[in-house]
């Protein structure tokens, strides 16, 4: 765990690849000075690993009733929260989802017929599951937590 309460450089955090240093340490910055363990904010990021995996669920069920709408409203939902914890590239992917729900391009641009919508959006959710599992396994080493130990 860090000395500190903040990242202070790109090598903790393997080259900011994984989060949004700024948004993470906003979000650490939020815990008692005197709490070693991080307290505060892992009950948050513990909630969001929750958030995610139910959220995931919800999208591929959505994705099989090819329900665009709901696709959207999920992907807005988890884009939010994993904008606070800082885990940009499921943000990123999420919010494509938002747009491509809405039959506009990833990107908010443009427009796209409902088939490519969900063509694109089965993408967008494989790549989002996977960079999520990469937050999660670091999150939960930064947090030192065995994801064993809290299954029990």
């Amino acid at each position: 765990m860090p000395m500190d309460s903040s990242i202070q450089n790109e090598d903790d955090l393997l080259d900011n690849e994984i989060l949004d240093l700024d948004a993470f340490n906003q979000l650490l910055s939020m815990d008692d000075e005197n709490d070693e363990e991080y307290e505060f904010s892992r009950d948050i990021v513990y909630n969001y690993f929750e958030q995610a995996i139910t959220t995931f669920a919800d999208m591929d069920r959505a994705l099989k009733a090819k329900d665009l709408s709901k696709l959207s409203s999920l992907g807005h939902f988890l884009k939010g929260s994993s904008a606070t914890i800082g885990v940009k590239k499921v943000q990123e992917c999420c919010r494509h989802i938002q747009f491509l729900g809405k039959l506009q391009g990833a990107n908010g641009d443009g427009t796209v017929d409902e088939s490519s919508a969900l063509d694109l959006i089965e993408k967008e959710l494989k790549s989002g599951k996977l960079e999520y599992k990469k937050a999660e396994e670091f999150l939960r080493f930064f947090y030192e937590s065995d994801p064993a130990e809290d299954d029990e």
